[in-house]
């Protein structure tokens, strides 16, 4: 077996570089832009080790930084795996002066530190490497970067090492929301070494299924984690039930649950956006890769204690076929408890949120057959099943309404309960109905378009998230102790310098998750803020800021009753039994639960505010479907039946409110006479002489960027089935490829199904968002109207003005969003040579916070200046131009 040198203590002492501490970064966020100042000096991979050795630092005292020896703090080695533990702390570095100008982003630092990994024995090991808290990493020559940071071990790197000693070369960086900003500002981690059988293997122990009531699955998905440890692709052939007490159906095997999703009827109502098609089969898994397989499952007697399977598997081109045998206790609960429901994400993969059902002592109004749903989100780091979460509202258990608690698909909800995340909790909302009609619910009935939302912390700005979001869907919110965004959180000082207009770009690529700047829309919703005086985790600033902004809406007008309040617990910090059922929020609770308020409420006077109309519904039935530069937030003023708009390219009004005349940016239309003519929305669309009636006609030689392709680079997230990730072939490009792969898979749990192409390969057979890996000139060309294009020339940009900025040499290489048809995205990642693609590969939305635009061209300086060093980046608008807000720099 393995054993970890250095970083296990076996010469107790671990080497730290404190080069790397020159500039503090923003933590994750600019350390995934690069931006690491030792890559001026060639790469900490390329230094070697000197006591006399010093660095330009504006951290340390003196202005230098030097190497260190640290010693582990825990170490363990045994037959089977090998892990040191490592806190890295700093005496020469005055934190608390810093603290006290520039607040917690000064505790935001990095830092790298080198060990080694001895392998023992007479053949090559197949290991599984875990880096917990830990964003970026090589192992010899080998670049890691995504990690996990958040320490989900869901996809760690499998590596297959011979006998020897191999470096490791850790990049450390700390982050005040993993880390903590009030005690000492040490970096902590955990590297852990197991050994695997080198073939496939469970992710995860057992399976995702629901639990089980009155003898039945409370709902038919489920998922097995599977992980090819192996040095040769596998390819899943079946999974079929080892006893007789479980059965499992598939409608063929397929990347995920596609084809599931044609044959079973009640499943595919569940959400019709969440119907895709995807024929491959059978399920390949590549060298490295960890998959999540979806599947039906079913119980064939009552009292059932687990499910057993066998997963059959051989190598591709194979003939010799192999077993692996999962089994999965199963859980059996009181259909009025909080218990597991499961279902299918829009992104194919399964995920599952706690549901309690309304208690058989609620008593609800005569008359009220359907009740609204109190959606309860949980905070970073917590399960949804876990009982701090499903607890919490076991004081107000006779509510006369649903209670739902999603998962967000990972402890920290993917993205903040964003998109990845938020399309969860809709999935989750989706799947209620099936859940009634499969176990025969006989009780209240649901309205799943009136929502409650409430939760703590993160939970809390999720909820804030939903409030500003989908206004026209929320009753009444409750966010406790949630912050008001990331930059609020811990603002972004402290960053290496860079043009205020490259800033402005990261800015406004995160305008839609700045809740401060949309607090408008949360005007004429019943609002129960709830903070501790004493927060030292989410410092209580972030309640009192959205309250004094929400005040500033006029809250209470236009909407009899509708008021926001905020309730700041004396001497409470951030979390304290019973934090979820206060006084002030079990009253709040219980009258919103009665609330009968029509919606969508149809207001007088409002103001709407959109960052992406990609991700933000309808409020007082209108809704902001284009903007004319999505670098700039959108704003819908209503007064009456006169409408006033900023940066607004096309609009949709619902009948049921607005069936009359009004008068948009002084032109007076009639949507009488279109909702004539209509179901239930109409369009209107802005030109050159005014508003006109209708969408727009497209351009057919210039595709409409729309839906879900709209927003920044994270749109790529919003995919309807697996990703498909292309790429040319080379041993450099399948890494990243599967690098890539492992990452959603580690932070978004996200599946993917990884091919390589041919320069004449049609794009069109996927239907899916794909993400494509290019080499120099090794992937066709754009479509010769789209305004980026790449080749043996380089890369060359059209601005807004029609201008080609062409970059030959200095770009190195580049992220970009393309169209496909039916909202569908491409997010392309192409590189001059290999290290070029690895440098665009480190864009790919993984955390939130960073801040993707929707195009990015990466010079050779940008991996120590970070956003300096780009040569360009931006936005598409509507048409897939570059608009003005965009920087392009003369080549």
């Amino acid at each position: 077996m393995a054993r970890l040198r250095a970083m296990a203590g076996w010469n107790k002492r671990y080497v730290i570089d404190r080069g790397d501490a020159e500039t503090p970064c923003q933590h994750h966020i600019e350390a995934t832009w690069g931006a690491d100042p030792l890559e001026y000096y060639g790469g900490f991979r390329n230094l070697q080790y000197d006591p006399e050795a010093t660095f330009r630092s504006s951290l340390p005292t003196n202005g230098t930084a030097s190497w260190n020896v640290t010693q582990a703090v825990r170490t363990l080695n045994d037959a089977t795996s090998a892990n040191a533990s490592l806190s890295v702390a700093y005496s020469n570095v005055d934190w608390d002066f810093l603290k006290v100008v520039y607040g917690w982003a000064a505790v935001q630092y990095q830092a790298w530190a080198r060990g080694e990994l001895i392998v023992g024995g007479n053949e090559t090991q197949h290991l599984i490497l875990h880096t917990d808290a830990i964003l970026e990493y090589w192992v010899d020559d080998q670049h890691y970067f995504g990690g996990d940071y958040y320490s989900y071990r869901n996809a760690p790197p499998v590596l297959h090492l011979k006998p020897g000693s191999h470096r490791i070369d850790l990049r450390l960086a700390r982050d005040v929301r993993a880390f903590g900003g009030i005690l000492e500002p040490t970096i902590d981690v955990v590297v852990d070494v197991q050994k695997a059988t080198g073939s496939l293997e469970l992710a995860k122990p057992g399976m995702l299924v629901s639990d089980v009531v009155d003898g039945k699955l409370a709902s038919s998905i489920g998922s097995v984690y599977l992980r090819n440890t192996g040095e040769e692709d596998i390819e899943v052939l079946s999974i079929q039930p080892s006893d007789v007490s479980s059965h499992v159906s598939f409608a063929g095997w397929t990347t995920g649950a596609q084809s599931l999703l044609r044959e079973d009827t009640d499943i595919a109502d569940q959400d019709d956006s969440n119907t895709y098609e995807d024929p491959s089969m059978p399920i390949t898994i590549v060298s490295g890769q960890t998959r999540p397989i979806v599947l039906k499952a079913s119980l064939s007697t009552n009292n059932a204690s687990s499910l057993e399977y066998d997963i059959t598997y051989q190598s591709v081109g194979g003939t010799h076929q192999n077993t692996l045998h999962v089994s999965q206790k199963l859980n059996h609960i009181d259909l009025y408890r909080p218990h597991k429901v499961t279902y299918l994400h829009p992104g194919g993969i399964a995920s599952y949120a706690m549901l309690r059902p309304p208690a058989k002592n609620a008593t609800c109004p005569l008359g009220q057959s359907k009740l609204p749903l109190l959606l309860q989100l949980h905070g970073a780091g917590l399960e949804a099943e876990n009982a701090q979460v499903t607890g919490a509202l076991d004081p107000v258990s006779d509510l006369c309404a649903w209670v739902l608690f999603p998962t967000g698909v990972t402890p920290w909800s993917g993205d903040d309960w964003h998109n990845w995340g938020f399309a969860d909790v809709e999935a989750a909302i989706a799947a209620i109905p099936t859940w009634i009609a499969d176990n025969h619910w006989t009780g209240y009935g649901i309205d799943t378009d009136r929502w409650i939302v409430s939760g703590h912390s993160n939970g809390g700005q999720g909820t804030w998230y939903a409030l500003t979001h989908r206004p026209d869907k929320v009753l009444a919110a409750a966010p406790v102790s949630g912050y008001a965004s990331i930059q609020v959180y811990v603002p972004y000082h402290l960053w290496q310098p860079a043009d205020p207009g490259r800033t402005a770009v990261i800015s406004a690529s995160l305008n839609n998750y700045r809740h401060e700047m949309l607090m408008p829309n949360a005007h004429g919703i019943p609002v129960q803020q709830q903070h501790g005086e004493i927060d030292d985790n989410v410092p209580a600033y972030n309640g009192r800021l959205l309250a004094e902004q929400l005040y500033r809406t006029g809250v209470s007008s236009g909407v009899t009753g509708a008021k926001a309040s905020y309730n700041e617990v004396a001497g409470a910090n951030h979390w304290f039994d019973g934090v979820m059922t206060t006084p002030a929020l079990v009253d709040f609770y219980y009258t919103q639960a009665m609330n009968t308020d029509v919606l969508p409420r149809k207001m007088e006077h409002f103001l709407i505010m959109v960052g992406d109309p990609g991700d933000m519904g309808s409020k007082n039935g209108i809704q902001v479907k284009k903007l004319e530069d999505p670098g700039r937030y959108g704003k819908v003023g209503v007064r009456g039946h006169i409408i006033k708009t900023s940066n607004v390219k096309e609009l949709e009004f619902n009948t049921a409110i607005w069936d009359g005349s009004v008068t948009l940016d002084g032109h007076e239309l009639s949507l009488a006479e279109a909702a004539a003519t209509t179901d239930s929305f109409i369009r209107v669309h802005k030109t050159d002489e005014g508003w006109n009636i209708g969408s727009r006609t497209a351009d057919s030689a210039q595709p409409e960027r729309s839906g879900r392709q709209l927003g920044s680079m994270t749109a790529i997230l919003r995919t309807r089935g697996p990703f498909t990730i292309r790429h040319p072939g080379s041993s450099n490009s399948s890494y990243i490829a599967l690098q890539t792969s492992r990452n959603l898979h580690q932070y978004f749990q996200a599946d993917a199904n990884t091919v390589s192409y041919t320069a004449d390969s049609a794009i069109s057979k996927y239907t899916n968002n794909v993400i494509t890996l290019a080499v120099g000139a090794s992937l066709k060309e754009s479509e010769s109207n789209f305004p980026i294009q790449f080749g043996d020339f380089g890369i060359t940009i059209r601005d807004y003005r029609g201008q080609d900025q062409t970059y030959k040499e200095e770009a190195r290489g580049a992220a970009f969003l393309r169209p496909l048809p039916d909202e569908r995205l491409e997010l392309v990642l192409w590189g001059a040579d290999d290290e070029g693609l690895r440098q665009a590969s480190r864009i790919v939305p993984l955390l939130a916070g960073v801040g993707q635009p929707d195009f990015v061209v990466f010079g050779e300086s940008a991996k120590w200046k970070g956003i300096e060093g780009v040569l360009a980046m931006g936005f598409f608008d509507s048409d897939w131009k570059v608009t003005p807000s965009s920087v392009i720099e003369s080549g």
